[in-house]
Protein backbone atom coordinates (compact mmCIF):
# COMPACT_ATOMS: atom_id res chain seq x y z
CA UNK A 1 0.00 0.00 0.00
CA UNK A 2 1.49 3.35 -1.03
CA UNK A 3 0.59 6.88 -0.12
CA UNK A 4 -0.35 9.51 -2.66
CA UNK A 5 0.63 12.32 -0.32
CA UNK A 6 2.62 12.43 2.91
CA UNK A 7 2.32 15.31 5.36
CA UNK A 8 5.08 16.03 7.84
CA UNK A 9 3.96 18.09 10.81
CA UNK A 10 6.67 19.49 13.06
CA UNK A 11 4.38 21.39 15.42
CA UNK A 12 3.46 19.89 18.77
CA UNK A 13 0.35 17.72 18.77
CA UNK A 14 -1.00 19.94 21.54
CA UNK A 15 -1.14 23.03 19.34
CA UNK A 16 -4.42 24.06 17.75
CA UNK A 17 -2.94 25.82 14.72
CA UNK A 18 -0.99 23.15 12.84
CA UNK A 19 -0.50 24.07 9.18
CA UNK A 20 0.17 20.57 7.84
CA UNK A 21 -2.78 19.02 9.67
CA UNK A 22 -5.00 21.83 8.41
CA UNK A 23 -3.78 21.23 4.84
CA UNK A 24 -4.31 17.46 5.19
CA UNK A 25 -7.87 17.88 6.46
CA UNK A 26 -8.63 20.42 3.72
CA UNK A 27 -7.33 18.04 1.03
CA UNK A 28 -8.90 14.80 2.26
CA UNK A 29 -11.46 13.47 -0.20
CA UNK A 30 -14.31 10.99 0.04
CA UNK A 31 -12.87 7.49 0.21
CA UNK A 32 -9.36 8.57 1.27
CA UNK A 33 -7.54 6.92 4.16
CA UNK A 34 -5.65 8.98 6.73
CA UNK A 35 -2.78 6.89 8.11
CA UNK A 36 -0.73 7.56 11.25
CA UNK A 37 1.60 5.34 13.25
CA UNK A 38 -0.21 6.23 16.48
CA UNK A 39 -2.91 8.60 17.70
CA UNK A 40 -0.40 10.99 19.30
CA UNK A 41 1.12 11.61 15.86
CA UNK A 42 -2.18 13.21 14.80
CA UNK A 43 -3.14 15.00 18.00
CA UNK A 44 -2.79 14.95 21.76
CA UNK A 45 -6.02 16.82 22.27
CA UNK A 46 -9.22 14.84 22.74
CA UNK A 47 -11.24 17.80 21.51
CA UNK A 48 -9.20 18.07 18.31
CA UNK A 49 -9.41 14.30 17.79
CA UNK A 50 -13.21 14.50 17.99
CA UNK A 51 -13.11 17.24 15.34
CA UNK A 52 -10.91 15.06 13.11
CA UNK A 53 -13.25 12.09 13.60
CA UNK A 54 -16.22 14.28 12.70
CA UNK A 55 -14.39 15.58 9.61
CA UNK A 56 -13.45 12.04 8.48
CA UNK A 57 -17.02 10.91 9.04
CA UNK A 58 -18.44 13.77 6.94
CA UNK A 59 -15.90 13.04 4.18
CA UNK A 60 -16.66 9.30 4.38
CA UNK A 61 -12.92 8.64 4.81
CA UNK A 62 -11.06 5.98 6.76
CA UNK A 63 -8.59 6.41 9.63
CA UNK A 64 -5.80 3.89 10.09
CA UNK A 65 -4.00 4.46 13.39
CA UNK A 66 -1.27 1.85 13.77
CA UNK A 67 -3.23 -1.35 13.24
CA UNK A 68 -6.55 0.15 14.36
CA UNK A 69 -8.76 0.93 11.36
CA UNK A 70 -11.92 3.02 11.52
CA UNK A 71 -13.71 3.14 8.19
CA UNK A 72 -16.22 5.97 7.95
CA UNK A 73 -17.08 4.93 4.39
CA UNK A 74 -19.51 2.60 6.11
CA UNK A 75 -21.34 3.15 9.36
CA UNK A 76 -19.20 2.32 12.37
CA UNK A 77 -20.35 0.83 15.61
CA UNK A 78 -20.27 2.93 18.80
CA UNK A 79 -17.66 0.62 20.38
CA UNK A 80 -15.15 1.31 17.57
CA UNK A 81 -15.69 5.05 17.75
CA UNK A 82 -15.45 4.90 21.55
CA UNK A 83 -12.15 3.00 21.36
CA UNK A 84 -10.74 5.60 18.98
CA UNK A 85 -11.75 8.40 21.34
CA UNK A 86 -10.27 6.51 24.32
CA UNK A 87 -6.96 6.28 22.43
CA UNK A 88 -7.11 10.07 22.19
CA UNK A 89 -7.86 10.43 25.89
CA UNK A 90 -4.82 8.30 26.75
CA UNK A 91 -2.56 10.26 24.36
CA UNK A 92 -3.67 13.54 25.97
CA UNK A 93 -3.26 12.10 29.47
CA UNK A 94 0.24 10.82 28.62
CA UNK A 95 1.23 14.30 27.40
CA UNK A 96 -0.21 15.97 30.53
CA UNK A 97 1.61 13.53 32.80
CA UNK A 98 4.91 14.18 31.00
CA UNK A 99 4.47 17.95 31.34
CA UNK A 100 3.63 17.59 35.04
CA UNK A 101 6.71 15.39 35.67
CA UNK A 102 8.92 17.99 33.98
CA UNK A 103 7.40 20.84 36.01
CA UNK A 104 7.77 18.83 39.21
CA UNK A 105 11.42 18.09 38.44
CA UNK A 106 12.12 21.77 37.75
CA UNK A 107 10.40 22.83 41.01
CA UNK A 108 12.41 20.24 42.92
CA UNK A 109 15.70 21.37 41.34
CA UNK A 110 14.94 25.04 42.11
CA UNK A 111 14.07 24.15 45.71
CA UNK A 112 17.49 22.47 46.02
CA UNK A 113 19.14 25.65 44.72
CA UNK A 114 20.13 24.29 41.33
CA UNK A 115 20.62 27.06 38.78
CA UNK A 116 18.65 26.16 35.66
CA UNK A 117 19.20 27.32 32.11
CA UNK A 118 22.31 28.22 30.21
CA UNK A 119 25.37 29.13 32.25
CA UNK A 120 25.77 32.88 32.61
CA UNK A 121 28.68 34.25 30.59
CA UNK A 122 31.16 36.75 31.94
CA UNK A 123 33.73 39.00 30.30
CA UNK A 124 36.32 36.24 30.92
CA UNK A 125 34.28 34.01 28.56
CA UNK A 126 34.66 36.42 25.63
CA UNK A 127 37.12 34.89 23.12
CA UNK A 128 40.48 36.69 22.85
CA UNK A 129 39.89 37.24 19.11
CA UNK A 130 36.77 39.27 19.85
CA UNK A 131 38.56 41.36 22.48
CA UNK A 132 41.38 42.00 19.99
CA UNK A 133 38.98 43.03 17.20
CA UNK A 134 36.95 45.23 19.55
CA UNK A 135 39.40 48.13 19.18
CA UNK A 136 39.10 47.97 15.38
CA UNK A 137 35.31 47.98 15.68
CA UNK A 138 35.27 50.92 18.13
CA UNK A 139 37.67 52.82 15.85
CA UNK A 140 35.26 52.37 12.94
CA UNK A 141 37.67 50.21 10.91
CA UNK A 142 35.40 47.14 10.81
CA UNK A 143 31.67 46.56 11.08
CA UNK A 144 29.94 44.26 13.53
CA UNK A 145 29.25 41.84 10.68
CA UNK A 146 32.93 41.74 9.72
CA UNK A 147 33.93 41.35 13.36
CA UNK A 148 31.52 38.41 13.79
CA UNK A 149 32.90 36.74 10.64
CA UNK A 150 36.49 37.27 11.75
CA UNK A 151 35.64 35.84 15.18
CA UNK A 152 33.68 32.91 13.73
CA UNK A 153 30.55 33.75 15.73
CA UNK A 154 27.00 34.91 15.03
CA UNK A 155 25.88 38.52 15.25
CA UNK A 156 23.63 37.93 18.31
CA UNK A 157 26.56 36.28 20.13
CA UNK A 158 28.78 39.19 19.16
CA UNK A 159 26.20 41.63 20.55
CA UNK A 160 26.28 39.76 23.88
CA UNK A 161 30.07 39.87 23.94
CA UNK A 162 30.19 43.58 23.10
CA UNK A 163 27.72 44.30 25.91
CA UNK A 164 29.99 42.43 28.33
CA UNK A 165 33.13 44.19 27.10
CA UNK A 166 31.59 47.67 27.33
CA UNK A 167 30.20 47.00 30.83
CA UNK A 168 33.59 46.19 32.38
Amino acid sequence: MGAEEIYFEYESGTKIDRPELTKLLRNIQTGDTLVATEISRITRSTKQLCEIIDHASKKRAALLIGTFKVDFRESIDPMTEGMLKMMGVFAEMERNMTVERIKSGLRHARAKGVRLGRPQITVEDVPKKIVDYFGLYKGGYITKTAMAKLGGISRPTLDKYIALITDK
